[in-house]
């Protein structure tokens, strides 16, 4: 049974820095995508930022320069890490994964305020 591990979220100040990590198991041959969504209270669930099997990034226009999305092949684990935080990048942070089929983390909650 796949499984996805979330970790390092948490309250920080604005212009503050996060870093993510989901680590995925249980079975798992080959992984296509990682990335990451994110929602806030009352707004539909949005890409963060994606990376692909080459490596190749994809990132929502209201991170880009922010964040940077990462992936350890050898550990099944992606990483988010986020820089220059603002108050707006607040929701809950999912992971996702497209193998032989998709698969989402729990979520973690970011909070950025000072």
């Amino acid at each position: 049974q796949v499984q996805l591990v979330e970790s390092g979220g948490g309250l920080v100040q604005p212009g503050g820095s996060l870093r993510l990590s989901c680590a995925a198991s249980g079975g798992i041959v080959t992984i296509y995508s990682m990335g990451w969504y994110r929602q806030a209270p009352g707004k539909q669930r949005e890409l963060v930022a994606l990376i692909g099997g080459g490596g190749t990034t994809n990132y929502g226009d209201s991170v880009k320069g922010r964040f940077t999305i990462s992936r350890d092949n050898a550990k099944n684990t992606v990483y988010l890490q986020m820089n220059s935080l603002k108050p707006e990048d607040t929701a809950v942070y999912y992971c996702r994964i497209v193998s032989s089929s998709v698969y989402w983390g729990q979520g973690t909650q970011v909070t950025v305020s000072s």
